[in-house]
């Protein structure tokens, strides 16, 4: 009896040592709202994707709120992210606005692969250039040859120094030898109003978020920057048919501030992979012309380094820099 007694509380032992060595707080998370912060605008691809996340986690998580602060290259909210408890209750929809960063923006008060973690990847997509009604210009060749024939005299609008459309705008600038002015905005909707305004000649912006301007004629789309034509706008040439080699996408993924449990990190991979892999969000994804992009925590970072990699060497043979 007094053996079994003694089997029983070892065996009580050992599990009570076993349970205290997993985190208090990854046991009982999340027990409060989960913010998802994004540093760009309201309406634009992050913002978009970031709220049907939150919509479709909310069942397993509780409330996700969404919490948008622009400005600055994308740089105010993802301080703000950096800076935070690494509680499991603050995370940053990002893009590949910061991976240029990392090479463009030198005075930045943090570091991506540092102070933040990654999560889980989204998704990704492609870009369209879009013009002004009032532009003579019908297709990329046009365009080109009107840029060319008025050296430095037409803009082009972006959501922001090192944001993908600023890079991609410099990278057709440079790919196209043309003489082109860069007008930054604090997010996309501000760009997309002054090009649909008149103000400002064109821009790239994601075709999800631009597809519906170029339908009702608010915008002429000149071209795609995927690898092949859209299905949202299939009559619209890709730029590589004009400028070979030219690529464009847009992704979006998911961070958390450094030292983040790995257990919290693990379960918001799942949940987020879970929301955007279903069948229903894949359709729904496809309709905006993007797809998911599942990736294992440890893959996502392998992207997000690599893409690091990749932006420094497109910014520094297209010269960009910004101010």
């Amino acid at each position: 009896m007094s053996h079994t007694r003694r089997e029983v509380l070892t065996a009580t032992l050992a599990a009570g040592a076993a349970l205290a060595l997993k985190p208090a707080h990854a046991q009982s998370w999340p027990s409060r709202p989960i913010r998802l912060v994004v540093p760009f605008g309201v309406g634009g691809s992050a913002d978009v994707y970031a709220r049907y996340i939150a919509d479709r986690v909310k069942d397993s998580l509780g409330a996700v709120v969404v919490e948008n602060r622009p400005g600055a290259g994308a740089t105010i909210g993802t301080d703000h992210v950096a800076r935070s408890a690494p509680d499991g209750y603050t995370f940053l929809i990002m893009s590949n606005t910061h991976t240029a960063n990392e090479t463009l923006l030198t005075k930045r008060s943090y570091d991506l692969m540092r102070d933040l973690a990654p999560v889980a990847g989204i998704n990704i997509a492609y870009n369209v250039l879009v013009a002004n009604p009032s532009v003579k210009a019908g297709t990329i060749q046009e365009l080109i040859a009107l840029a060319k024939s008025q050296p430095g005299k037409l803009n082009y609008a972006s959501s922001g120094p090192g944001t993908p459309y600023h890079i991609v705008g410099e990278i057709f600038r440079a790919m196209a030898g043309l003489q082109v002015q860069h007008v930054p905005f604090r997010g996309s909707d501000g760009a997309r109003t002054a090009v649909i305004g008149g103000e400002v000649q064109w821009m790239f912006d994601a075709i999800p978020t631009m597809v519906e301007n170029v339908k009702n004629g608010s915008v002429k789309a000149l071209g795609v920057t995927g690898p092949q034509r859209s299905p949202l706008l299939p009559d619209v040439p890709t730029i590589a048919e004009t400028l070979p080699g030219f690529d464009g996408p847009i992704w979006i993924g998911l961070m958390a501030p450094a030292k983040t449990p790995k257990e919290i990190i693990e379960r918001m991979n799942k949940e987020v992979t879970a929301a955007m892999t279903s069948q229903a969000a894949r359709e729904w994804q496809r309709k905006l012309g993007s797809d998911p992009m599942p990736m294992t925590p440890a893959e996502f970072e392998a992207h997000v380094r690599k893409d690091i990699e990749t932006q420094r060497k497109w910014i520094t043979e297209a010269k960009i820099t910004v101010n």
